[in-house]
């Protein structure tokens, strides 16, 4: 780890002067998270988009679209989100730097590298075994130390490690489970898509006194959530969230 000239901890060293894939990660800031028609405003998200490596968690062959203004697939019927979606979700969630995030969907891994630039600590759940290997590995050799991942059901979070200050989940529920309202500490934040296939709201809950205050702030469309939620069996599909 190395210390920062804010004066925080990062998880990772510096990106190379020399990575060819900084001008388009600039320019994906700049004109897709910043720029006119968008609204992602907070100066610490802003940094680390500017910063993680996107290209790096996608397939080999489609490394030179990694910073356009879409999703991409990763497998097994899964898309990396588009990263307005990753900066926007990122930012609604108001990370801290002390805070323990739990992530429900690990996906590629890159939501997590960004929650791991922001936050103290990142536990992360992947229910398709092989996309939790291969983010588990593309996390490590980045060097990002303070994320800990594992395959299961993200229904269920994972109640040894709570209570979290903070709860993001990428995949869509019914409604809220009731083990990740449990498991987010009093005063802590979630977001997360609800609703049926064809109507999805990503909803931000704050937790005060046990009880929860909820308001949606972005019609969306994930993929539902699997597992527990579902019944039983593992269903992909999907993530075809464009915003515009």
């Amino acid at each position: 780890m190395i210390l920062t000239a804010t004066g925080l901890v990062s998880p990772r060293p510096a990106v190379a002067a020399d990575d060819p894939f900084a001008p388009a990660r600039q320019r994906m800031v700049t004109e897709q998270l910043a720029g006119p028609g968008r609204d992602i405003t907070n100066a610490r998200v802003l940094a680390v988009m500017g910063k993680v490596p996107r290209h790096e968690f996608v397939p080999g062959h489609l490394r030179s679209q990694a910073y356009q203004d879409r999703p991409l697939p990763i497998g097994h019927g899964q898309t990396i989100s588009q990263p307005y979606i990753v900066a926007f979700m990122t930012e609604q969630l108001e990370p801290k730097p002390a805070d323990r995030v739990l992530e429900i969907g690990t996906g590629s891994g890159y939501q997590a590298a960004v929650l791991a630039e922001l936050t103290a600590e990142v536990y992360t759940i992947e229910i398709i075994k092989d996309l939790a290997n291969q983010a588990a590995a593309s996390l490590k050799q980045l060097g990002y130390t303070n994320v800990h991942t594992r395959t299961g059901d993200g229904y269920k979070g994972w109640p040894e490690a709570a209570p979290f200050d903070a709860i993001i989940v990428t995949c869509a529920p019914e409604k809220v489970p009731q083990p990740l309202i449990d498991q987010l500490k009093d005063g802590g934040r979630m977001i997360i898509p609800v609703g049926s296939l064809r109507n999805q709201e990503l909803v931000v809950l704050r937790k005060h006194d046990g009880k929860l205050d909820r308001w949606a702030v972005l019609p969306i469309h994930f993929v539902p959530m699997t597992g527990q939620a579902q019944g039983s069996g593992v269903k992909t599909g999907k993530h075809i969230v464009i915003i515009h």
